[in-house]
């Protein structure tokens, strides 16, 4: 008896010990993975469309894919504001959009067509601060967004008409075919020249960031 369960103990920890290791060949496999499109294949992080952030001049770029429905990336954003900012001049954010909840793509289309009147980085701070109220899990209201708008200056006759413009789909189409690609699978996620965070979390984000910023300083 005692010896089954030693022989069971010892399976279990090589088991344990196999799954650890696997996992950490495999996260780091997903790294290297993603390095090299970074390197050979830049633009699948870095579209053209995509809007940024930050320092034109910055050797770094902080990837992100959000969703503007996602309760989490409105209370991440500030953060990744505050560490633009730590970073002075060094880090350029890049923003990709994951529509996975119900009414993203609608709010993503409203940001595209703000965007085409220069107001995209407020419009989404707005966004983002009144979230609770246009998209409550219980009981979203997407319509309000137009009653927000107009306090930025927005033109709201140009905006929905150019909320049908054929350039926002192909922005959506490219967006979810890269994060498709990319494995992304929830909001927000993060990539740093390439690298994925491989631990969600401020200080793994910090981290990560400041070994690029070493690695390009």
């Amino acid at each position: 008896m005692k010896r089954n369960i030693y022989l069971y103990i010892g399976t279990a920890a090589l088991l344990i010990t196999g799954f650890l290791l696997g996992t950490k060949l495999y996260l780091k496999s997903q790294e290297e993975q993603y390095s090299f499109l970074a390197q050979e294949n830049a633009q699948i992080f870095l579209r053209e469309h995509a809007p940024r952030y930050g320092s034109k001049d910055a050797k770094v770029f902080l990837i992100e894919f959000l969703d503007p429905e996602c309760e989490t990336c409105r209370r991440f954003y500030p953060l990744v504001k505050n560490l633009l900012k730590e970073f002075d001049g060094r880090v350029q954010l890049i923003i990709r959009y994951a529509p996975f909840h119900g009414n993203s793509k609608l709010v993503v289309r409203i940001l595209e067509a703000v965007r085409m009147q220069g107001k995209y980085w407020e419009a989404l701070e707005l966004l983002f601060d009144k979230q609770p109220e246009w998209g409550s899990h219980h009981h979203p209201r997407p319509e309000l967004i137009f009653t927000y708008l107009p306090q930025l200056g927005i033109d709201m006759e140009k905006l929905k008409n150019d909320i049908l413009d054929p350039r926002i789909d192909n922005i959506l189409k490219q967006d979810m075919d890269d994060l498709e690609t990319l494995n992304v699978r929830k909001t927000p996620s993060f990539f740093v020249n390439g690298r994925p965070l491989q631990k969600f979390g401020l200080e793994s984000l910090r981290s990560l960031i400041a070994e690029e910023v070493e690695n390009n300083y």
